[in-house]
């Protein structure tokens, strides 16, 4: 198995829309989804062999193997590497992430310290809440000392650790107005005029008056291939035709350019540990709460005892899911789904808490020239809280999870996941 990492540097703005069922506005995405990455770099792939029309399902060779294959290469989605770091925006080599669903901020400055009234996770707390019967309605002490609104709400963003801080990963996008040019007369044509609006791909690192610094938006994104000898071709593949991939629409108006680097990285295999870290700061506010509101109830005692022998983990998606249980849409992950996205019969399993939202996720598949069908999406960053008693079960299925993705259409980018976010050991008091 072999783990790609996507450097991509933006050389004109990027038209990636997103359009939901019904409307009528066609919105940028602030990132380069999976599914436009393995569109541009399969429709390269089949112009430099010259066979666009040929059905490669038979005998496609590498090209199947990438694409067509039961276990086809992954396409991760690739978010931007742009970040605020205290007053200036730069390109950081941190791994990016996705903030929790249960990641909270003051309403009256959100925002990561140093900007806003700091981030801090709410799930390990809503837990012990629920398990204790007290209600839990978390505020901003930050706020409180500023004498504002203390109240919080979700805070949904991508971030990265860098220096010992927080940042938030953004890009920004503008509104490119075009008309009609009438072939006869050289002058604007009737009822010709539309904007599209497009991620920008260039921001400015400098802002001294007049002086103006610029440097090119760069995206970072993964690609797991199963096989090495293949992860390395396709490396060699995108590095010696850099230049020439175009990524989203309007490609023939000079959007949508960008030079693509392609670096074989090693996997990561740090999840036991992530499990462990966990479990140790849900064991430290369990007690918190037993301290704060004396002897634990009967309920409490019992899983009090039930903590020292279940093992709770998290499930992350990093990425929009598209989920199906008994052939119907769902945003909960289940027991029963989980066991069956692991391959892994624990009758000990059990689903805790869940919190998730859902879209709608449409697209254009080039290859069959048609619209892709509009698909219900559980919205990245939303959070299931599992354990068991087997832990030793689990290990290399979360790890295989980590790598393959949950649900339908994961080779586009789909169902990523994370297992045990860091960000859940960020408490109230100590907010970020």
């Amino acid at each position: 198995m072999k783990r790609i990492e996507l450097t991509i540097t933006a050389l004109s703005p990027l038209a990636i829309g997103r359009q939901k069922p019904g409307g009528s506005i066609n919105e940028v995405e602030q990132y380069i989804p999976g599914s436009v990455l393995r569109g541009a770099i399969a429709k390269y792939i089949l112009h430099r062999a010259g066979m666009e029309l040929e059905n490669l399902a038979a005998n496609g060779g590498d090209f199947a193997e990438l694409f067509l294959e039961e276990n086809p290469a992954i396409f991760q989605n690739a978010y931007p590497a742009v970040a605020k770091v205290g007053s200036k925006y730069q390109i950081l080599n941190n791994t990016i992430k996705v903030l929790p669903a249960t990641a909270v901020s003051s309403k009256a400055n959100p925002g990561f310290l140093h900007k806003g009234h700091g981030v801090f996770d709410t799930l390990i707390d809503s837990f012990c809440a629920e398990q204790f019967n007290h209600p839990y309605d978390p505020s901003s002490l930050k706020a409180l000392e500023d004498g504002v609104d203390p109240r919080v709400e979700a805070y949904n963003s991508l971030y990265s650790k860098h220096d010992q801080h927080y940042c938030t990963h953004t890009a920004t996008s503008r509104l490119l107005t075009r008309v009609g040019i009438n072939r006869y007369r050289a002058t604007s044509s009737d009822d010709i005029l539309y904007s599209i609006e497009v991620l920008n791909e260039a921001f400015s690192t400098l802002n001294k008056g007049k002086n103006k610094e610029w440097s090119n938006y760069v995206y970072r994104g993964y690609v797991n291939v199963p096989d090495n000898s293949l992860g390395k071709k396709l490396t060699n593949f995108i590095n010696d035709n850099s230049e020439v991939f175009r990524l989203g629409g309007s490609v023939s108006r000079g959007l949508g350019k960008v030079k693509i680097t392609a670096k074989e990285i090693p996997l990561p295999d740090d999840i036991p540990s992530r499990i462990d870290a966990f479990n140790q700061a849900l064991q430290i506010r369990w007690q918190h709460w037993s301290d704060a509101f004396g002897e634990p109830n009967p309920m409490s005692n019992t899983l009090t005892e039930s903590l020292r022998d279940r093992t709770f983990f998290t499930l992350n998606l990093h990425s929009d899911a598209i989920l199906t249980e008994d052939w119907q849409r769902t945003t909960v992950i289940s027991r029963e789904m989980f066991k069956e996205f692991a391959v892994v019969e624990d009758p000990s399993l059990q689903l805790h808490t869940a919190y998730s939202s859902y879209s709608y996720s449409s697209g254009w598949n080039s290859a069959w020239g048609l619209m892709k069908d509009v698909e219900l999406v559980t919205n990245k960053g939303s959070v299931y809280l599992f354990s068991t008693q087997n832990r030793q079960m689990w290990e290399d299925a979360l790890s295989n999870l980590e790598w393959r993705g949950v649900g339908d259409r994961t080779s586009e980018g789909f169902g990523q996941v994370e297992i045990c976010n860091e960000f859940h050991q960020i408490f109230r008091e100590c907010a970020v």
